[in-house]
């Protein structure tokens, strides 16, 4: 027998979480982690690491702390998607940008072509936030 996820549940699994931020004001919400990735970049010696979050309303967060193991720079981001745009606070400023548009330069940097392989790798994100979100 499977056991409905109710809301209930969903929210009891998720906790109150403070991203600091170096930029503007810590972001606070209530959400769980739903992906995380470090890197190591051996030329610059700069330790990277990145966490994405799904909050109890149904938005997105974003972390990212580097450190070269003197200086630690913490960045924090909340994005909202409302309709066709995302809004993205980074706990100073509100930008607003079309949610294609966005996902464009995601693909860009993540040196992803437009071919069914992109589409595949976006749909996995989006059903993995999905998932995050309905617990």
């Amino acid at each position: 027998m499977t056991k409905q996820c109710t809301e209930q549940d969903r929210l009891a699994a998720m906790e109150e979480i403070t991203l600091h931020n170096d930029t503007g004001s810590d972001i606070t919400f209530l959400g769980q982690v739903c992906a995380e990735h470090s890197f190591f970049d051996d030329e610059t010696g700069v330790l990277t690491q990145q966490k994405l979050y799904a909050t109890s309303d149904g938005n997105q967060a974003y972390s990212v702390v580097t450190t070269d193991g003197k200086v630690k720079e913490k960045r924090a981001y909340l994005i909202k998607r409302d309709g066709n745009l995302c809004k993205i606070n980074n706990g100073l400023f509100d930008v607003t940008v079309k949610a294609m548009d966005l996902l464009m330069v995601v693909k860009g940097l993540c040196g992803i072509s437009e071919s069914l392989r992109a589409n595949d790798f976006f749909t996995q994100v989006r059903d993995s936030l999905k998932n995050a979100a309905n617990g």
